[in-house]
């Protein structure tokens, strides 16, 4: 048996997850939080420093291991925010270090694909849709290639942006959609498809001069761009199993978690006769399990780094990444 020790850092969330092989025994997190306003870069980092040894002790105590036992330090080396991603890389290397143990560095993205896989999704196209991140992926050719994605800003940053124009604070996509179920009147909005890829800058411009307007309800108007921007997102994701021809769905990503999309999803593969998979929320969004499970398949197939390796990749695309484990 295998104990692997996850560590995730790569935006507001700082999490630490304990696997036996493929299950899992604990995934603790602690997740940086605004009143109003957004996410400052610094300010993260430094709740990533506050917390990390509390939530390591948190882990170990909630999994009944202790540091000793552990075999493999997994750790997210991008992409991300550097700052934040530097915490989790040097927490990392300080317990490889100090444990004698390998590290193994995972690329984000693919570590949500790899957790929804676990749902049971054995060739699916993964929508992926978190802050920085909206991509449509799929497995062709040792690799997770990317068959659409966002031409400019992100989902979640989208809807971030718009929630602190509302003044609803950080992260703002929950309050968005309980603001969204009290109503049912659709503002038309900016819908910009091309192709396999999307578009939201225009209609981040376009949602800005409404609020400054008074015009609308924020009821209204989180209504509104739920029904705009899932509608896009479930399209290009519809269009890539077509094009893949494809029998499966998997949402990955924070923005996941909104229970509209994951009705618009399960409506669209009902009516392609295609199976939907989408894991439980704590899976969905940022956290450390899925970093550990993926550190494990990587290292089963012989992927290790030593320290002068783990630098963190920030920029790092998914289609970067040689997969050696499927």
């Amino acid at each position: 048996m295998t104990i692997t020790l996850g560590i995730e850092s790569t935006a507001h969330t700082f999490g630490v997850a304990v696997l036996k092989d493929m299950k899992i025994f604990c995934n603790i997190k602690d997740s940086y939080t605004t009143k109003s306003g957004g996410m400052i870069p610094a300010k993260t980092a430094e709740h990533h420093v506050e917390v990390c040894d509390k939530v390591l002790k948190q882990a170990l105590e909630t999994a009944k291991v202790e540091l000793k036992d552990i075999d493999i330090i997994a750790f997210s080396q991008g992409p991300g925010i550097g700052h934040c991603l530097r915490i989790g890389a040097t927490f990392a290397r300080s317990l490889s270090l100090l444990l004698k143990k390998p590290l193994v560095g995972v690329n984000h993205c693919i570590a949500h694909l790899e957790i929804g896989r676990l749902e049971g999704a054995k060739d699916p196209i993964l929508l992926y849709v978190s802050g920085a991140n909206t991509q449509v992926i799929a497995y062709d050719g040792g690799k997770y290639r990317i068959f659409g994605e966002t031409l400019d800003i992100g989902i979640g940053n989208l809807l971030d942006s718009f929630g602190r124009e509302l003044g609803l604070g950080f992260p703002a996509g929950p309050q968005i959609e309980k603001l969204a179920k009290k109503s049912k009147r659709y503002i038309e909005l900016p819908y910009v498809v091309k192709g396999m890829d999307v578009s939201f800058g225009g209609l981040q411009t376009n949602l800005k001069q409404k609020i400054q307007s008074k015009k609308n309800s924020k009821e209204d108007l989180c209504y509104s761009i739920q029904e705009t921007t899932f509608a896009m997102l479930i399209e290009v994701a519809e269009r890539a199993m077509a094009h893949c021809e494809k029998k499966e769905l998997v949402l990955g990503g924070g923005v996941a978690c909104n229970s509209r999309l994951k009705e618009m999803a399960r409506i669209m593969c009902k009516e392609r006769g295609a199976k939907c998979f989408i894991p439980e929320n704590h899976y969905l969004v940022d956290n450390a399990a899925m970093i550990g499970l993926t550190g494990y398949l990587m290292f089963n197939v012989g992927s290790q780094l030593s320290i002068s390796e783990s630098q963190i990749l920030p920029y790092e695309r998914t289609d970067d990444v040689v997969v050696n484990w499927r």
